[in-house]
């Protein structure tokens, strides 16, 4: 099947932890389409929500978080390289030769990552895995003050590339962690809506900063003060080569949600999830 608009509006909205307003937007949009009742509060994260039909009914939270990684400019040197850290967890050897978007006050400014040629690098320095601090992104500018005029210190970038779609519905693209669960907690409520509504209220929670914080999580936990939530995210195909299936459990594509259980987790939530994925 096609990718759903609104999932390819998420996943291409460029946000990092910290800045995300686009696929806040985003998300926000997608939820005027079936409740009037949509906000977006001041650390960013978005709220739908679908009014129940029975007073006292319990108020059901469905959350995925709407940030992704990125990367944060920390210094402009004379020769017009940019040097960065990042926001968020990243395996560096992800990075070495991506093209990316720096998100700046006057519009997009493409770059690559780069690191030293490999022709240039000495036998020791082959044989270790890159750091973010051995890396830089090249904007083509001429020297430092061109640079400085494009991008400035704390502008954010992401990996620039449209989603990819493969064989057998699966998709390839940046942020799909966790753009994919804000998207599932829009259509969550949007059936439950379209349904005429459930006994309580049913809100879609994209929040804010899960890579670095969790400060939107907590925010609107405090905020919204939901009966119960349960929350969307990605985790890892087992499929894959080298991923030890003893370890994390076996879930292949195709094999259906994993539900996450232990000891911070509700165990009356988790029961209620495995009776209704027994069901269906």
């Amino acid at each position: 099947m096609p990718l759903p608009d609104v999932l390819r509006k998420l996943l291409t909205a460029a946000g990092p932890s910290g800045y995300e307003t686009a696929p806040a937007a985003v998300f926000a949009e997608a939820g005027r389409a079936f409740t009037d009742d949509v906000e977006v509060d001041v650390m960013g994260s978005a709220v739908a929500r679908v009014k129940g039909t029975t007073p006292g009914a319990p108020f059901l939270a469905v959350v995925g978080h709407i940030d992704e990684i990125g990367l944060i400019v920390t210094h402009v040197d004379d020769n017009g390289f940019l040097r960065f850290m990042g926001v968020g967890g990243w395996d560096p050897q992800i990075l070495v030769g991506q093209r990316v978007e720096l998100m700046t006050r006057n519009g997009v400014v493409a770059g690559v990552a780069g690191r030293k040629a490999i022709h240039l690098l000495k036998e020791e320095e082959r044989e270790k895995v890159p750091k973010l601090r051995d890396l830089h992104i090249d904007i083509g500018a001429r020297d430092g003050d061109e640079a400085r005029e494009l991008v400035r210190i704390g502008d954010v970038a992401v990996i620039a590339g449209e989603p990819l779609e493969l064989r057998n519905d699966r998709v390839v693209s940046r942020s799909m962690d966790n753009r994919l669960g804000a998207f599932i907690a829009l259509e969550t409520a949007r059936l439950i809506a379209e349904a005429g509504g459930a006994p309580g209220d049913v809100a879609a929670v994209g929040v804010v900063q899960e890579e670095i914080t969790f400060g939107g999580a907590r925010t609107s936990s405090y905020r919204l003060e939901p009966g119960l939530a349960i929350v969307v995210d990605v985790t890892h195909e087992t499929g894959s080569p080298g991923v030890e299936v003893n370890e994390i459990g076996k879930h292949e594509f195709g094999s259906g949600p994993v539900i996450e259980r232990g000891s911070i987790l509700n165990p009356v939530i988790y029961e209620l999830l495995h009776a209704a994925a027994e069901r269906e």
